[in-house]
């Protein structure tokens, strides 16, 4: 039973997924992150950027359409928080301006917190407002949980019929190919055979 609640208890690591990175932004220079979100999934995050002279940092958040979701001038540290409306590829860019010359600025370094799905969620906060027990909240985040779970599934599936249509329907025209390109092999051949039949014929090869 306490290795069963374990694994529950584990199962929101394993799942739901959760972005924790540091780097080096030197100045005038352009670093994005990207990463592949379901459609209607709460995206969370929090950054920090190191404070540079004569340096200005803007922070953006695009989906594949150029569509901004976030955007912040002059960032220094803050939060943001996004609903996807469509399964998507979205990309979080960081942007350093210097009059300064490169070289002449020391690297920034920025820290990027990232949730999204059941991690995203604040239970505390949800707990407050509808008044929930310790229970109820656990209760509600593996409700959560468990219809991430079956939407992972459901899309999975989706996505299984869609490349065996592609399959079947590939297979269909290499095979439509594959007897076509025999038939002009075969007429082909049959010509040539005719061809040279004549030819023979002509120069009293054969009778």
């Amino acid at each position: 039973c306490h290795a069963y609640f374990a694994a529950l208890l584990l199962l929101p690591v394993l799942i739901e997924s959760v972005l924790s990175i540091s780097f080096f932004l030197p100045v005038n220079t352009r670093k994005c992150l990207r990463e592949e979100i379901h459609k209607d999934v709460l995206v969370t995050g929090e950054y920090e950027i190191s404070e540079q002279a004569n340096t200005k940092t803007n922070l953006k958040i695009t989906d594949s359409s150029a569509h901004t979701l976030y955007s912040k001038e002059d960032a220094s540290k803050g939060k943001f928080a996004f609903t996807t409306e469509d399964y998507d590829m979205f990309e979080v860019c960081f942007e350093s301006k210097s009059p300064m010359g490169t070289g002449r600025v020391p690297d920034q370094l920025v820290n990027l917190d990232m949730k999204h799905g059941v991690e995203a969620k604040n239970y505390e906060e949800i707990a407050k407002v509808e008044k929930l027990k310790p229970l109820e909240v656990e209760l509600r985040r593996l409700e959560d949980l468990s219809e991430s779970i079956v939407n992972d599934f459901a899309y999975m599936k989706k996505r299984e019929e869609e490349m065996r249509d592609t399959n079947e329907s590939t297979n269909t025209r290499v095979l439509y190919f594959s007897i076509f390109s025999m038939c002009c092999l075969i007429g082909l051949a049959t010509w040539q055979v005719f061809y040279l039949r004549r030819f023979f014929k002509a120069k009293k090869l054969i009778e």
